[in-house]
């Protein structure tokens, strides 16, 4: 065999280590408020409250995280796109990514809002994951109770279709990661946690 022909394939650009922990830990919670959110009304009387505070806890912790990956993001800059991929296909991403991080702030704020507009909240203490008490939105609580309930359900209201649209995206986002991997090109791998 002769070593001239043989030629190695570059491995694909990868994200670092702590964008894809921070990518990982951010997908399962969300997949998993997804579900919370989605089961909460089902379950048990017993059961809703300790599934809401899970779900605000979970969202308050996700919105930390989208937080910190913005931040990494800024300085570490990401692996540039397979330059095989057409410009469109690069737009595409680009902008999906874009509206995704909107989403993954516009969720767990509008949840927090819409807490904090609760008319009952003062009887229902915010405390994430049962141990770390949290605040409310001051500007919010404060408000006049009439207000403050046409509010509650003005950011219900937010709170959902941005979950639906964030499902809807979520659900591109890995259908492409899917068909460029299917199409051979290693996509999952740039987003590997380990070596």
């Amino acid at each position: 065999m002769d070593g001239a022909n043989l030629t190695i394939a570059a491995p694909a650009p990868r994200y670092t280590r702590v964008a894809a922990v921070l990518h990982w830990s951010m997908a399962l919670m969300i997949v998993g408020n997804v579900g919370l959110g989605l089961l909460a009304e089902s379950l048990p009387d017993s059961a809703i409250r300790p599934a809401i505070d899970l779900h605000k806890s979970i969202g308050i912790t996700v919105l930390g995280l989208v937080l910190l990956r913005v931040l990494w993001r800024w300085s570490h800059r990401p692996p540039a796109l397979p330059a095989q991929h057409p410009a469109w296909q690069k737009a595409a991403s680009h902008a999906a990514h874009m509206v995704l991080y909107g989403l993954m702030f516009v969720l767990p704020i509008s949840g927090w809002l819409h807490d904090s507009a609760f008319k009952y909240a003062d009887k229902h203490p915010l405390v994430l994951f049962w141990t770390i008490p949290w605040f409310r939105i001051g500007a919010v609580t404060a408000m006049e109770p009439g207000a403050k309930e046409v509010l509650h359900d003005q950011l219900y209201a937010v709170h959902a279709l941005s979950a639906y649209a964030l499902y809807g995206l979520l659900a591109l986002h890995i259908l492409g990661a899917l068909k460029h991997e299917w199409d051979g090109e290693r996509e999952l791998r740039r987003m590997r946690v380990g070596a």
